[in-house]
């Protein structure tokens, strides 16, 4: 028995999915408030790129090998002086001196020079739109720039909350499977940053549930215009996840046609806008050194083209490349996926990540609600798998040294949009007994815990600026504390 588009009506929330909503949000705005800044990766960059935007330049600038635009002192010194990120193998701890002096900072750094940020140069501003936003408001509110900054932080964070609200309203079922990756620690930690993983997951989960609505229930004239403004949206986000809309499309009958030209329409536009943006950016590949994962000394990013010839030239050796550092990354991109906290150098407790595979896995025995064929679920995986694939390419074009025998870059947090396709093709229609009081406790607890973990690592015990799973002293501490006390 398949989904019955013509009788489909969307179940109410529940009072469950309110709580577990309501605390990640809550969880989210913890974690735009405590964590210092700069502790989301690459978040000097994307706040950089931010405040480029806030004050008029879409399009960054590019001074012979540099690339980036013009700021404020006080607004680059907030990183390059009061918040530096570099990794030293010393222990940091933050106090609320460090923010005192920095909210007073400002005075004595007049005048503007040039910042660099390489590695997001080519990025849309439709990514760091609202977090623009706040930084302009901040400025209008007269704040210094660690104010306006988490002023920033905030409205990114509101907004990713607003983009996942409305995704869990429109989703035609499975409300499970975004309440579940939501839950994970690495969702509301990133959302709640100057990172565009906000916009990113935002509109990855509203593109989802929106090709959903069309693919299986009678389209209305708002979901098509809503689809025909977030597929473009989410192809500007990162165009790797553009594949996650075709999760809509069926082949099962005539009546689905319609549906699939509104989803393939959707799907092309979008391709067609990435395409004009990186055009009218210059479209040209911004270079950058990157400390290899092998060697661990400092390298060049590959140009584009010269990366795809390697490709092109050896199809095999590059699948023999992709093969092996999936199977090498795989737990690295686990942990991350769950939590690994500021620049992956904060690991939770380590009991923490099999409780988030309970959580997860009761998610999936929740049930979706409705029924689906084997053909279905192999589509979605499919469509999954294939977005994972692209995203690995992705990286070794733009992230990886020129012909590296390894893909650079990739995290786990990049896969997040594709989790709940993935725990949607593993649901039953129905759920099992207790599945959805389990997934609220477990993935309540694991929120607890990251909170905890966080607030203690930067606050109180510090950690140590170094990626890598760290040594410790006994598996007892491993298991029940953040990786800084091990």
């Amino acid at each position: 028995m398949g989904f019955d588009t013509d009788k489909a009506v969307i179940a109410p929330w529940s009072r469950l999915e309110q709580i577990l909503f309501l605390a990640i949000a809550l969880a989210t705005m913890f974690f735009s408030i405590l964590t210092p800044p700069f502790q989301a990766p690459d978040e000097n960059q994307h706040y950089m790129k931010a405040l480029a935007l806030s004050q008029g330049q879409v399009v960054t600038q590019i001074q012979g090998d540099r690339i980036g635009a013009e700021l404020p002192n006080a607004a680059v010194d907030l990183h390059a002086v009061d918040f530096p990120t570099e990794p030293d193998g010393q222990r940091h701890r933050y106090d609320k001196a460090m923010i005192d002096r920095a909210w007073s900072a400002d005075v004595a750094r007049p005048g503007t020079r040039f910042a660099e940020f390489p590695n997001v140069a080519s990025y849309a501003p439709t990514l760091y739109a609202l977090g623009a936003v706040g930084l302009a408001i901040g400025d209008a509110l007269g704040l210094p720039r660690i104010g306006a900054f988490y002023a920033g932080r905030i409205v990114n964070a509101l907004t990713a909350l607003l983009l996942l609200g409305t995704a869990l309203r429109l989703i035609p079922f499975g409300r499970m499977a975004l309440l579940g990756t939501a839950l994970l620690p690495t969702f509301c930690y990133q959302i709640g940053s100057l990172s565009p993983d906000a916009v990113i997951n935002g509109v990855g989960f509203l593109g989802l549930a929106l090709a959903l609505r069309i693919g299986f229930m009678a389209p209305q004239r708002a979901g098509t215009a809503a689809t025909l403004v977030t597929a473009p949206l989410l192809a500007l986000a990162k165009g790797v996840y553009l594949p996650l809309m075709a999760a809509g499309l069926r082949w099962s009958s005539r009546a689905s046609l319609p549906r699939n030209a509104l989803i393939l329409g959707a799907m092309m536009l979008g391709a067609v806008i990435f395409a004009v943006w990186m055009k009218a950016n210059g479209g040209s590949q911004a270079l950058y050194h990157i400390t290899s994962r092998k060697t661990g000394e400092s390298v060049l990013t590959a140009p584009l083209a010269q990366q795809l010839a390697v490709i092109l030239a050896d199809p095999a050796g590059y699948a023999r490349i992709l093969a092996s550092s999936i199977i090498e990354r795989a737990p690295v991109y686990a942990l991350q996926i769950v939590g690994r906290f500021g620049w992956n150098a904060i690991l939770l407790p380590l009991l923490a990540y099999p409780l988030a595979l309970l959580m997860l896995g009761s998610a999936v025995l929740s049930g979706s609600g409705a029924r689906f064929g084997l053909g279905q679920r192999l589509w979605w995986l499919a469509i999954a798998l294939g977005t994972a694939l692209l995203i690995e390419t992705a990286m070794y074009l733009t992230g990886t040294p020129l012909g590296a025998d390894y893909v650079q870059g990739t995290q786990g947090r990049y896969f997040l949009p594709l989790l709940p396709l993935v725990l949607l093709a593993l649901m039953p229609a129905a759920p099992l007994r207790g599945a959805r009081l389990l997934c609220a406790g477990a993935g309540l607890a694991l929120l607890l815990v990251a909170m905890l973990s966080a607030w203690d690592s930067f606050w109180v015990h510090g950690f140590v600026t170094a990626d890598g799973m760290p040594p410790h002293s006994s598996i007892g501490r491993a298991l029940l504390l953040p990786s800084p006390r091990w």
